[in-house]
């Protein structure tokens, strides 16, 4: 009973939600901070999968993936936005940049998983909704 009381707090808690979703989104956070020290770096990636105006999608990038972080982090009624937000970037890097299913070899095999680790972090962002809503929830309960 003591052990189930003690779990129910700490998965409830504040800050067991803040460090679960800044692990979360570390990929899109610290992404971000590797852009705005090298925009330059950036900007080539985003030609490099034909995407033009170069600096405008590396900015947009950059803004996606930090406005989202932060409203995931935030564990808000906004949650949800930001998960969103990340989710769609997500997906929109498939078919740009992890065509798999056009390459052969080793590199078809790395994108893939490249593939499959993106649709974990997808689950990942929605569990981070579901586990925001129940812990406002909780917090109206009081």
């Amino acid at each position: 009973m003591f052990i189930d009381t003690w779990i129910q707090r700490l998965a409830l808690a504040r800050t067991t939600y803040t460090l679960c979703a800044t692990l979360l989104t570390y990929i899109f956070w610290w992404s971000s901070v590797t852009k705005i020290i090298d925009f330059g770096g950036a900007t080539a990636e985003m030609a490099h999968f034909g995407l033009q105006p170069a600096a405008f999608f590396a900015a947009l990038t950059i803004g996606v993936q930090l406005a989202g972080s932060a409203l995931v982090i935030g564990g808000g009624r906004w949650v949800w936005l930001g998960a969103g937000a990340l989710i769609v970037m997500t997906l929109g890097t498939l078919p740009v940049a992890h065509r798999y299913w056009e390459m052969t070899g080793m590199q078809a095999m790395l994108e893939k998983a490249i593939v499959q680790e993106h649709f974990t972090v997808i689950g990942g962002l929605l569990v981070a909704v579901v586990a925001s809503r129940l812990r406002l929830a909780q917090d109206a309960r009081r």
